[in-house]
């Protein structure tokens, strides 16, 4: 049996703290269950996995990429929207209106709004706002 040391594995996985991570972890996959990829010769998982890793069967990035997605509590999936909005624009005008049928869409210029909010009355005031 030959012995695995970290020199095997650190030209794999650069960063030695990456390599304990993902070793760590496929060594908790083995002992969940996982398939090995060779033979376990009775070394421990830790071993196997350091194996594993040296003898490339896994790639490192596969495993970081697994490692995680372990870690995660919850997974963002993009669905498509349901129903699509038209954009609209100014030269659209037509073909929109002739999708939407008889709806009618009235326009205000900023001016107009201006115009009206001039003419709004604010609130009257309280007797409890006066005191």
């Amino acid at each position: 049996m030959a012995r695995v040391t970290v020199e095997d594995c650190i030209d794999k996985v650069e960063n030695r703290f990456d390599l304990v991570l993902i070793a760590a972890h496929r060594a908790r996959l083995i002992s969940s269950g996982a398939q090995l990829t060779i033979d376990r010769d009775n070394d421990k998982n830790a071993v196997v996995a350091l194996r594993e890793i040296a003898d490339t069967t896994l790639s490192p990035e596969d495993l970081t990429e697994d490692f995680i997605h372990s870690l995660q509590k919850h997974v963002e999936v993009d669905e498509p929207e349901a129903e699509a909005v038209p954009v609209l624009t100014p030269n659209m005008d037509k073909t929109v209106s002739d999708n939407l049928g008889d709806i009618q869409f009235d326009r205000m210029t900023e001016e107009d709004l201006l115009r009206g909010l001039e003419g709004l009355v604010p609130p009257a005031e309280t007797d409890d706002e006066s005191d």
